[in-house]
This record gives structure tokens, C-alpha cells and sequence, in this order.
């Protein structure tokens, strides 16, 4: 901004930008006008406030923490040793609620993304044929086992080098819950690229690599998890069985519990309206 030297007077700068003290003014005799920057004094380039500024946070001596623990120790102490079973319950199915969504958070980290995959076209195998490869594969006696830690890389790994010198192959899951075989069934044949001859009563399956197998270059696929990441996994989700049915179990006795003190406190109810017409009565006699 310029002003004409003539027309700017200073009770005019100090009512429109404070004191004079508080900004530089610079006059230039050559143009006749008046130059002007406003500027604290002493501000210092970079400056922070002190509100943008986080607070630090305190760090706890190893004594603090040891006595805190301590604290939460005598607090969860307490509640199991109450007189109150309410209380015992509730702080329970609390901390099982608590174990759940923390084994939940872990198994989501072990969720492999599905890689996309080419179009598989599965072959057509006629009645004879498919009686024909059922009867070998009970014949032969090579299998793959599925155990506690299910379908993973190494179990896709050793179909192949079943099929190497093999039509057939058998999958034996053991353990296997009602209706898992089914899910071992289809997983393994999008991840071998086999046909799925026969599913036996004894939880076996039978698979054949079809006509034209080519054995694959990476023979474990990508998108499965390692035989230790497989166990580790299988562990969470027995953990998380456990813990559920633990819940469950909970809050069906809690339930029972408020329906003994509602029938307890009705029962008192009738008793004591029962004293009070046995005084009335006595009391007209």
C-alpha cells in the first residue's frame, strides 16, 4: 500500500496500525509517498506457537508401572474373591469378551489375499472313466494327509509330486469336523487344479490331475500360508472356540442367576404379605 506524503498524517497510521512503535515506517524523499511494513518486534523467523506444540508425554519410572500392575492385580483379585456371584460372573465374561476380540484381531493378520486366477476349464470324465480312477485310487496306497493345521502350502506341494508318477491321489483329513471335508475339497482343487473323483465316509478324498497335466513351475501356490504360519493359526481358532463357548456358558449362568434372585425376591413378597393379613386378622379377633 502507498499513501500521497501530504495527505498521511500519524494519528491516522496509529489509528489504522497501532503505534509507531509497534512497525517500521520507511519514507522515500524520491517518490513522495509513504512505505510501511508491519512486523512484531524481535520475531524471530520459524517461531511456533506454544499451543501447536503436542504435549510430551510423561514417562513412568519401572517403579510406576510395577505399582500400577500391582493395582490392577489387587482390583481383578477383589472381584473374583466377591461374596457377590454377580460380580464374579460379570468380571469372568468380561475378560473372556476381552480374550475374544484380541484372537480375532490376531487370525485377521493370517487372511491371504486371493490372487486372481486364469480360467480353469475342468475336464468332462464319463461314468466308466470316473469308476475306473475310483478303483485305482483305493487300490494304490499313496496319500497326502490333512491334519490340524488344514490346507496349506506343502499339502498343494505334495499332490504334485504325487502326480508325478501317479494318476490319483488320496487326501486323508484327520481331524476333520462334520462337514469340513467338503470346503478341504474345493480349496484343494482351486489351488491344485484337480478333479475331484470321490469324498469317502472315513473323510478321504480322491483326486485326479486329469489328462493333460503339466507339472506347474511354483508347485506351492503363492496365496496359502507356510506350515508355520498354518499352525499358529490353527491354534488361535481352537483358543477362539474355546473362549466362545466359555462366553456361552456365562451368560447362560447369569441368566439363571437373575432368575433365582427374581423368583427369591417374589417368594419373600408372598411371604410377607402372608404375616401381614395373619397380624391383621389377629389384631380384629
Amino acid at each position: 500500500m502507498a499513501f500521497p506524503s501530504r495527505f498521511v498524517r500519524r494519528s491516522t497510521i496509529e489509528s489504522i496500525f497501532g503505534t509507531i512503535n509497534s512497525s517500521r515506517i520507511m519514507e522515500s524523499s524520491f517518490s513522495h509517498s509513504l512505505r510501511f511494513s508491519i512486523e512484531k518486534p524481535n520475531a524471530k523467523p520459524g517461531a511456533q506457537k506454544k499451543g501447536s506444540q503436542k504435549p510430551k508425554k510423561k514417562k513412568m519410572s519401572r517403579k510406576a508401572k510395577l505399582n500400577e500392575l500391582k493395582w490392577y492385580r489387587l482390583k481383578a483379585k477383589k472381584k473374583m474373591k466377591s461374596p457377590n456371584p454377580e460380580v464374579r460372573m460379570r468380571y469372568k465374561l468380561e475378560k473372556a469378551r476381552r480374550k475374544e476380540e484380541w484372537l480375532i484381531e490376531k487370525l485377521r493378520k493370517y487372511e491371504v489375499p486371493r490372487s486372481p486366477e486364469p480360467v480353469h476349464d475342468p475336464e468332462i470324465l464319463t461314468e466308466e472313466e470316473r469308476f475306473y480312477l475310483k478303483r485305482t485310487g483305493e487300490k494304490k496306497k499313496n496319500y497326502v494327509p490333512v491334519g490340524r493345521r488344514g490346507v496349506f502350502g506343502g499339502v498343494v506341494l505334495n499332490m504334485h509330486l504325487h502326480w508325478k508318477k501317479h494318476e490319483t491321489v488320496k487326501i486323508v483329513c484327520k481331524p476333520c469336523k462334520p462337514g469340513q471335508v467338503h470346503e478341504y475339497a474345493e480349496e484343494l482343487a482351486r489351488l491344485s487344479k484337480g478333479t475331484v473323483i470321490d469324498i469317502k465316509a472315513n473323510d478321504t478324498i480322491i483326486f485326479y490331475r486329469g489328462k493333460n497335466y503339466v507339472q506347474p513351475k511354483v508347485m506351492s501356490p503363492p496365496d496359502t500360508l507356510s506350515k508355520q504360519k498354518a499352525l499358529e493359526k490353527y491354534r488361535f481358532e481352537q483358543s477362539l472356540e474355546h473362549t466362545s463357548q466359555f462366553i456361552e456358558k456365562l451368560e447362560k449362568e447369569l441368566e439363571e442367576y437373575h432368575k433365582h434372585v427374581a423368583l427369591f425376591k417374589k417368594c419373600e413378597e408372598i411371604n410377607n404379605n402372608r404375616t401381614i393379613d395373619e397380624e391383621i386378622t389377629v389384631d380384629n379377633s
